[in-house]
């Protein structure tokens, strides 16, 4: 079975045939779902899907490209008046049961949407309410390589001072073999997808093959980057047996064995126990 660790499944792109796309996976062989939230609306809307299926869980978080949300004043929920701001709206929701982590969140400085400075604050901020709820982080990271390693490292060091247990999440991982050794050495997993698959991918194909397996998490961020051959079209979770067979190539390992470690590695970053044979059948 398959373990999409990062999909947008809430986004526009499924409004017209969610429901249809979404039952259609599990007979496909993908037995859970983490659907990350980008901002507000997005995080709400992952708890409700996470909410109407059992195998989808969600992440809530604000992306560095909306990250002003996270000081604005926002309702509570569709129904209440009350307001608050976006921390403590992220706070309440990640207290909800099916929310496994605090994501995607990061850096983003090729759009430049904010100043710098302000999105370090923002990711700083979420990942320390993270920390405070005993939750992984899902980062997000373009074009930030050098100013992403030092949060990364200022985290870690903070976890290791409280003596607090560090899981993070390099989602869609986009650097090099040597910034990604650096990151191993304190923990950290990564995001695997799509783009594996394409013909230009030789830096991620380096990366992939000094990785350990038990690091790698399969992602799709559907409804993008679907892999080959569909590239090009919308994404969504089953497609990721493209990017496990590139893996097992990769790897010199049997398809299955993929399957089944990159399984194990999502529930024991998302904290969900042990192996459950039930989703593995």
């Amino acid at each position: 079975m398959i373990f999409d660790t990062h999909a947008h499944y809430d986004d526009d792109a499924f409004e017209t045939d969610r429901a249809e796309v979404l039952s259609g996976q599990w007979s496909k062989g993908v037995g859970r779902i983490i659907d990350c939230g980008a901002d507000i609306k997005s995080s709400r809307r992952a708890l409700q899907l996470a909410s109407e299926y059992d195998s989808i869980y969600a992440a809530v978080g604000i992306h560095p490209d909306n990250i002003a949300e996270l000081w604005q004043r926002c309702p509570l929920n569709d129904k209440d008046p009350d307001d608050e701001d976006g921390v403590k709206a992220l706070k309440s929701m990640a207290k909800n049961e099916k929310c496994v982590a605090i994501g995607e969140i990061g850096l983003d400085y090729h759009w430049d949407r904010y100043p710098r400075d302000r999105q370090k604050e923002g990711f700083i901020a979420q990942w320390r309410l993270a920390k405070e709820l005993g939750l992984p982080v899902v980062i997000h990271s373009r074009d930030a390589a050098e100013d992403t390693f030092s949060v990364v490292s200022m985290m870690y060091d903070e976890y290791m001072r409280e003596k607090k247990l560090f899981m993070a999440d390099m989602h869609c991982y986009s650097y090099s073999a040597e910034q990604a050794a650096e990151y191993l050495k304190m923990g950290l997993y990564f995001g695997i997808g799509g783009v594996l698959t394409f013909k230009n991918a030789r830096k991620l194909t380096e990366v992939v093959k000094m990785l350990p397996v038990d690091r790698i998490l399969l992602e799709t961020d559907c409804p993008y980057l679907a892999p080959e051959p569909f590239r090009g079209s919308r994404n969504e979770s089953s497609y990721l047996k493209g990017v496990v067979q590139k893996l097992a190539e990769l790897k010199e390992i049997d398809y299955t064995e993929v399957e089944h470690i990159t399984y194990n590695n999502a529930l024991a970053f998302f904290g969900m126990g042990n192996h459950n044979t039930d989703d593995y059948a």
